[in-house]
């Protein structure tokens, strides 16, 4: 029952339904105990040969009034049990939903994909089950088992009651001993669950590479090994939930025995008349679903308790990027200023950035070049804010980083990442995503100058062309350039394209850095790139080894020091000779 207690803090927020809906089940418990009662009495009037027609229609029209008000109340219990219980989905979805939009990198690192979607369905869905059917049986069977009873005591005889419950205990003893296998068993279930959706979504994603690398029959085993895991586990739960239908029917035929062999013998005795005796043995036919409740009660919630547990340890992770108290909510702008001493990762044994310090004035454009793995992204990941445990001080506008609000340092970044994501949504909308109110003439200015423009024209629906799921409709070259345009939209006061011209030609590059040092004159840029070309121009450029800068200067600079700079120049003009047949 600890399931309840965690969510007392719903439950206080919709006492007034829950009390509402409740009080609407005891009614029903009230009236249900009528109908017996009546046919006992019915009984008895015609054992002792008293009937009468007018009696008889007495009792039918006060069996159909009953009936009458029990689905009237019926009707308000569900609205009212069963509306909390889809307010409680809601306001779980919710709150799981944004607690994903405040994490950070470290958080996505830490939990798959496959794993967050299994907690925001399957087990909200098990959460939301306590609050309507987990309400609803415990309390129409601690209700109706209750009401049943005292009429047992009141209309028949307290002694033949006690004997009929006296099995009861042996119900109690039970369910304590196996609710506790099963809060086990049903984690082990939904974590096998998110096994599996893990497993999907990761196949699914990678379809095109298990097919180049001719891997299905392997990914299908290793999928099936999944799905049986996940059916031994649920085997599991099913074995333990079953023990209790059949230990309930056992208690009830004990109880029938019991009540024949002594009301029997009451009945003999003049103790008790022959339609209370029917009636007693129709309550002990209303006892039946109270008891067939406490399985399905504790099949609800032990598999709430585990997914509540599940959720609620997603919803205590905590953010590493704090937000000070009085953070400035202006939108940084002005001169960047990077002084880092050393940063590592959380799981790293190594400083991944060492003595980094450069400075980028306002309207200016910085080149970061460097071989795979030197330390590019990790640089712009921590002007983004994406970790702050880092040794030194990052700096826009002579304020830190850390003390801009997240949005106001972030509103004012414009990035193009290396791996781009597009939604699965229109061109337009993927363009103009930061600022969907946007007209259609600001979007083909974006697009031209991220030179799009024109390949967009020439699909068949224009900007009104489905990208598919993450862009698969499109090249690299163009889902490439849509993402430089849905940056420019916004026209950030810092622009970062991390690699975010390798899918495209050198022609094609060379007109859309053209483009932005035009029209982003009085705007700074960061590039980072392994295309030499596309850095060129910057008025500084990083060369970046194993997470230290070991060149900087321009272009013109670079290439006198006869360092890791000019080999690479050299390299990649003489593969673009040899790609254009050696002509000069």
């Amino acid at each position: 029952m600890s399931i309840f207690k965690k969510l007392g803090w719903f439950f206080k927020k919709e006492k007034k339904n829950y009390l509402i809906g409740i009080t609407a089940l005891v009614l029903v418990a009230v009236l249900q105990l009528i109908p017996p009662r009546v046919i006992g009495m019915i009984i008895d009037e015609i054992a002792e040969r008293n009937i009468h027609f007018d009696t008889v229609i007495f009792w039918v029209l006060l069996l159909c009034l009953t009936a009458i008000c029990q689905y009237l109340l019926r009707y308000v219990w569900r609205t009212k049990i069963w509306g909390g219980a889809a307010r409680l989905e809601k306001e779980l979805r919710r709150r799981l939903f944004d607690h994903f939009t405040r994490m950070d990198h470290e958080f996505y690192q830490k939990y798959r994909t496959g794993d967050l979607m299994a907690h925001a369905t399957n087990d909200l869905n098990a959460i939301q089950n306590v609050a309507g059917a987990g309400i609803l049986t415990f309390a129409d069977s601690f209700i109706t088992g209750t009401m049943t009873i005292i009429a047992m005591v009141l209309f028949i005889d307290w002694r033949l009651t006690l004997l009929a419950i006296l099995p009861l205990p042996l119900l109690a003893l039970t369910s304590k001993i196996l609710g506790a296998k099963m809060h086990d068993a049903f984690g082990d279930a939904q974590q096998s669950f998110s096994n599996i959706n893990d497993k999907a979504q990761e196949s699914i994603t990678g379809m095109k590479v298990l097919k180049t690398f001719g891997q299905e029959q392997e990914d299908i085993s290793d999928f099936s090994e999944k799905i049986e895991d996940a059916i031994r586990t649920n085997k599991r739960v099913i074995f333990l939930d079953s023990l209790f239908d059949p230990f309930i029917t056992l208690i009830i035929g004990i109880s029938y025995v019991l009540t024949i062999i002594l009301g029997g013998n009451y009945i003999m005795k003049d103790v008790i008349t022959i339609g209370q005796l029917i009636s007693f043995i129709s309550y002990i036919g209303m006892l039946v679903w109270p008891m067939f409740a406490i399985g399905r009660l504790f099949n609800v919630l032990e598999r709430g308790n585990a997914s509540y547990d599940r959720v609620f340890e997603l919803l205590h992770e905590k953010t590493h990027i704090i937000e000070q108290t009085h953070a400035i909510k202006e939108p940084a702008k002005g001169k960047i200023q990077v002084d880092l001493n050393k940063f590592q990762y959380p799981d790293g044994s190594q400083p991944a950035l060492s003595d980094i310090h450069f400075s980028i004035e306002k309207g200016n454009v910085l080149g970061i070049v460097g071989r795979t793995g030197a330390g590019k992204t990790t640089l712009l990941k921590l002007l983004m804010r994406e970790y702050d445990q880092y040794e030194g001080m990052l700096e826009f506008g002579e304020h830190s980083i850390k003390n801009y609000s997240l949005d106001a340092l972030l509103h004012a970044i414009g990035y193009v990442p290396q791996d781009h994501f597009l939604f699965s949504m229109t061109i337009r909308d993927n363009i103009r995503f930061a600022k969907p109110r946007i007209s259609q003439e600001q979007v083909e200015k974006a697009a031209q100058l991220a030179v799009i423009d024109e390949d967009i024209k020439n699909l068949p629906e224009s900007y009104d062309t489905m990208v598919g799921e993450r862009g698969v409709s499109l090249s690299g070259g163009q889902k490439q350039r849509i993402s430089i345009a849905r940056a420019l939209i916004v026209d950030p006061e810092l622009l970062i394209l991390d690699d975010a011209l390798s899918a495209v030609d050198a022609k094609t590059e060379e007109a859309i850095l053209h483009h932005l040092r035009d029209n982003r004159q009085n705007k700074t840029m960061i590039i980072a790139a392994h295309r030499l070309s596309s850095v060129m121009h910057a008025d500084e450029i990083l060369v970046i080894d194993e997470g230290r800068v070991v060149e900087r200067g321009t272009h013109a600079q670079l290439l006198t020091y006869n360092g890791w700079y000019k080999r690479m120049w050299e390299k990649q003009q003489l593969e673009a000779k040899i790609e254009k047949g050696g002509q000069q």
